[in-house]
C-alpha cells in the first residue's frame, strides 16, 4: 500500500513538472525592435468586438496552446528611393522630384493592430514595394497640386504636404513615415532654370539700379556744396541744374520700369514658348515610339510566318516521315525475323519428332530382339532385304535382249547344258548380297549364305555326368 500511494505521488510530481515546463516555453518576451502578434482567440476590443489580433511591444505574453498563435514584426527602418519623373504640376509642366523615403512600422496601437492585420508574414522586400506604391501615388497628387514656383522656392511647404498625405496613408496599413528628403527638382520643358536666370537679371538691376542711386545722391551732395559756394553768384545756375538733374532721375526712373516690363514680358513669352515646344516635342516622339514599336511587331510577325513556321513544318514533317519509314522498317524486320523463327522452329520439331520416333522405334525393336543389339539389327536387315533385291534386278532391268539363240548339243560339263550355264553367267554379273555387306562394314548370317549351320549340342546337366563317369 506504501509503495502504490510512493508511485502515485511520483507520477503526480512528474506530471506537474512538465505541465510547468510546457507552460515556461510558452511564455514569450517580446524585444524591444519587434512587435510580439499574438492571434487566434484574444479576447474582445473596447467597443466590445472581437479582435483579430493583439500587439505587445517591449512587454511578454502566454501563449496558450491551440488556442493561440504568434509571430513577430520587425521595427528596423526601410529606405525607399523613390524617383518621380514626369509629374505634372498645377500648371501642366512635367517635373522630376527625385527623392528617399524612411519609413517603418509605427508602435501605436491602432497603427500596430492594422500592422498585424495587413503586413504579418510580409517581407522587409514586399513591405518596401508596398509602401513604395503608395508614396508615389500621393507624391503625384501633391506635385499635381501646386505650381512649380512653390515647389521650387518653398520646400518646407513641399514637404509638409508630402509628409501629411503619405503619412495618412500608410498609416492604413501600419506604417509609419519617419524622414523624407527631396535630393532635386527639375522639369523637362526648362521653366525652373529659367526662373533662376530671372532671378538672377532682377539682382544684377536691383545692383545696378543702387549704384545709380549712389552715384546721383554723390552728385548731388557735389552739386549742393557747389551751390552753398556760389549761392549768391549762381543762384539762377543752380536752380536751372537742380532742375535738369530732377529731369533725368525721372527720364532714368522711366527708362528703368519700361525696361523691366519689356524683360518680364520676354521672359512670359519665352517660357510660354519653350513650354509649347517641348510638349509638341513630346507628343511627336511618343507617336514616332508607337509608330516604330508597330512596325518592328509587324515585321517581327512576318518573319515569323515566312521563315519559322514554314521550317518547322518542314522539320516536323521530315521528323514524322524517318519515324514512319523507321517503323515500317522495324516492323518488316520483326515479320520476317518472326517468319524465319516459326520456320526454322516447325523444323526442329519435325526433326524432332522424326528422331524421337525412330528412336522410340529402334528400342521397341531392341527390347523385342531380347535387348540384342546385334539381333535388332539383322531384323532390320531382313525388313530391308526385299528392297536390297529389287536393287539388284534394277541392275540387270534395263537390258535389252531381242533375241537369243542357243544350239543346244545337250552334253555339259558337270551335266550343265550351254542354256543352264548362260542365264548362270548373267546371273553372277549381278552384285552377291554378301560382298555388299561387307563393303558396308556388315555380315550377313550363315543361313543368308547358303549354308548349313550345325545344330547345338544340348547341355547335359550334372547328373547325366556322374552317371556316365561311374559307368
Amino acid at each position: 500500500m506504501d509503495n502504490y500511494f510512493v508511485i502515485m505521488v511520483s507520477i503526480a510530481v512528474l506530471f506537474l513538472f512538465i505541465i510547468i515546463v510546457a507552460m515556461t516555453k510558452r511564455y514569450k518576451r517580446c524585444p524591444s525592435d519587434r512587435i510580439l502578434v499574438v492571434y487566434g482567440k484574444v479576447g474582445k476590443g473596447i467597443n466590445s468586438e472581437s479582435r483579430s489580433a493583439k500587439c505587445i511591444h517591449g512587454g511578454a505574453a502566454f501563449i496558450w496552446p491551440i488556442i493561440h498563435a504568434y509571430e513577430f514584426l520587425d521595427l528596423t527602418p526601410i529606405s525607399i528611393e523613390i524617383n518621380l519623373r514626369s509629374a505634372l504640376s498645377k500648371q501642366n509642366i512635367r517635373v522630376d522630384v527625385p527623392s528617399r523615403f524612411t519609413v517603418g512600422i509605427s508602435t501605436e496601437p491602432s497603427i500596430m493592430n492594422n500592422a498585424a492585420e495587413r503586413l504579418l508574414g510580409l517581407s522587409q522586400e514586399s513591405i518596401s514595394n508596398l509602401a513604395k506604391d503608395i508614396i508615389f501615388g500621393q507624391l503625384r497628387l501633391v506635385v499635381a497640386t501646386m505650381e512649380i514656383e512653390e515647389i521650387n522656392s518653398n520646400r518646407d511647404k513641399f514637404l509638409a504636404a508630402v509628409s501629411s498625405n503619405v503619412e495618412a496613408e500608410l498609416k492604413k496599413i501600419g506604417l509609419k513615415l519617419i524622414n523624407v528628403n527631396v535630393t532635386d527638382i527639375n522639369d523637362e520643358s526648362g521653366y525652373i532654370e529659367a526662373l533662376g536666370k530671372e532671378a538672377a537679371a532682377k539682382a544684377i538691376n536691383d545692383a545696378k539700379k543702387s549704384v545709380a542711386e549712389k552715384n546721383r545722391d554723390g552728385e548731388i551732395g557735389q552739386a549742393d556744396a557747389h551751390q552753398e559756394q556760389r549761392v549768391q553768384v549762381a543762384a539762377a545756375d543752380a536752380t536751372a541744374v537742380e532742375g535738369e538733374n530732377v529731369a533725368r532721375v525721372t527720364i532714368a526712373n522711366s527708362d528703368a520700369e519700361r525696361r523691366e516690363k519689356e524683360a518680364e514680358a520676354m521672359r512670359k513669352a519665352v517660357a510660354a514658348e519653350k513650354v509649347k515646344q517641348a510638349k509638341a516635342l513630346e507628343e511627336a516622339y511618343a507617336a514616332e515610339r508607337e509608330a516604330e514599336m508597330v512596325r518592328a511587331a509587324r515585321d517581327k510577325a512576318t518573319q515569323t510566318a515566312n521563315i519559322v513556321v514554314p521550317a518547322e513544318i518542314d522539320k516536323q514533317k521530315v521528323e514524322i516521315d524517318a519515324e514512319a519509314l523507321a517503323e515500317q522498317i522495324r516492323r518488316h524486320a520483326k515479320g520476317e525475323a518472326d517468319a524465319i523463327y516459326m520456320k526454322m522452329e516447325a523444323q526442329a520439331k519435325g526433326i524432332y519428332e522424326i528422331l524421337s520416333k525412330q528412336a522410340e522405334g529402334f528400342d521397341m525393336l531392341v527390347k523385342a530382339a531380347g535387348n540384342n543389339s546385334k539381333d535388332a539389327v539383322m531384323m532390320m536387315i531382313a525388313d530391308k532385304l526385299p528392297e536390297l533385291v529389287k536393287t539388284q534386278v534394277e541392275a540387270i532391268k534395263n537390258i535389252k535382249i531381242d533375241k537369243v539363240t542357243v544350239w543346244e548339243t545337250g552334253n555339259g560339263k558337270d551335266g550343265k547344258t550351254s542354256t543352264a550355264n548362260f542365264m548362270q553367267g548373267m546371273l553372277g554379273a549381278i552384285p552377291p548380297l554378301d560382298d555388299i555387306f561387307k563393303t558396308a562394314g556388315m555380315e550377313l548370317p550363315d543361313y543368308l549364305k547358303g549354308k548349313t549351320v550345325a545344330p547345338e549340342k544340348p547341355i547335359e546337366s550334372d547328373e547325366s555326368q556322374i552317371k556316365k563317369t561311374d559307368a
